[in-house]
């Protein structure tokens, strides 16, 4: 499967570098890098349940056993394979059970794969949460990493709340409310300043 980089990205990288200083010395200090995203729906959103509340060196590690298994990701690869296996990867049953459904779904054609690029933002979010194991968070991630949406904010990414803490807080824990006006300031191009927070606390974060 074909990296993809958003046409984007040189665009929002300038305007976020002069609007905000702290932005501009992280996105200085990783000049030749980029979000890159798999285009691959099932793919984007089976890595995502697998990230979901744990570090990303984790759910790496765990997607490294798991393509053992399913080496294509392909819904049906996952759809055939046994608990015992899924579960040796590192997921718990849980995780199992949510991955199989969303091969489910992607099998009989129960989810608009096809409509997703052309529906806003909320009317993607909506679609996908009906899923059983895909929240807000996940969502968000299939947003940047597969439709690559230039401006998703996902408040409620631990990464991202740490690293905002660190640069802009002083280590202070930050609300909802202090993200939401600090990012403001990065419209329309959230998704590449949340990105290039990431970027700043892991040396490979998550590419989905």
């Amino acid at each position: 499967m074909g990296v993809l980089r958003p046409a984007f990205w040189g665009r929002a990288k300038a305007e976020l570098a002069s609007r905000d200083p702290v932005m501009n010395g992280i996105i200085r200090a990783f000049p030749r890098v980029s979000l890159e995203g798999r285009g691959d729906p099932f793919r984007t959103l089976a890595r995502a349940i697998v990230g979901q509340q744990i570090s990303v060196k984790a759910a790496g590690s765990i997607w490294t056993r798991l393509l053992h298994i399913a080496p294509e990701m392909l819904p049906a690869q996952i759809a055939t394979a046994n608990l015992a296996d899924l579960m040796s990867c590192g997921l718990s049953e849980r995780k199992v059970e949510y991955i199989w459904e969303l091969a489910k779904a992607c099998l009989s054609g129960s989810l608009r794969v096809r409509e997703w690029a052309h529906l806003d933002d909320e009317l993607v979010v909506a679609d996908l949460v009906k899923v059983r194991g895909i929240g807000r968070w996940t969502a968000e991630m299939f947003l940047m990493f597969n439709l690559l949406r230039p401006d998703v904010l996902p408040l409620d990414d631990r990464g991202l709340q740490n690293a905002i803490s660190h640069y802009y807080f002083l280590g202070v824990p930050v609300t909802r409310h202090y993200t939401i006006e600090l990012a403001e300031i990065w419209r329309p191009w959230r998704s590449v300043a949340t990105w290039y927070l990431w970027r700043s606390l892991e040396a490979a974060p998550s590419d989905y």
